[in-house]
């Protein structure tokens, strides 16, 4: 049976029945528990990928949140992973285009014209005239 509150070192193997058990018989306890796993596999994640994979755990919980239920959840999250996966910048993108690195980043970002807002509201003033 799963008790108490993880600790980073002592996550070596999921008891998927027992955490099954545990969400059927106290959900509380369970969502304890998840929450303990996934700190516990952020802890041992190499430190420069930690801030990444909770910035990620934190919109996959805003997604869980927001989703009408349970099986909702299930298919966003899914379509996020299929986007990571195929979508515009996923692996599958980033391994295709290896082979050709950007110059920079600044290649990467969509180019858009910045206009002043002094100037736009003279010019919207001049054009009313």
């Amino acid at each position: 049976m799963i008790t108490g509150v993880m600790q980073e070192d002592s996550l070596k193997e999921l008891d998927f029945d027992a955490a099954m058990e545990l969400a059927r018989t106290d959900p509380d306890a369970f969502e304890q528990y998840r929450q303990d796993v996934i700190e516990a596999l952020i802890a041992r994640a190499p430190e420069r990928n930690r801030q990444h994979l909770r910035c990620l755990q934190w919109r996959i919980d805003q997604e869980r949140k927001l989703a009408p239920n349970p099986t909702a959840a299930c298919v966003k999250l899914y379509r996020m992973m299929w986007d990571s996966f195929a979508g515009e910048c996923g692996l599958i993108d980033t391994m295709r285009n290896a082979h050709n690195p950007p110059d920079s980043m600044e290649s990467q970002r969509p180019k858009a014209e910045v206009v002043s807002l002094s100037e736009a509201v003279t010019s919207r003033n001049s054009s009313e005239s």
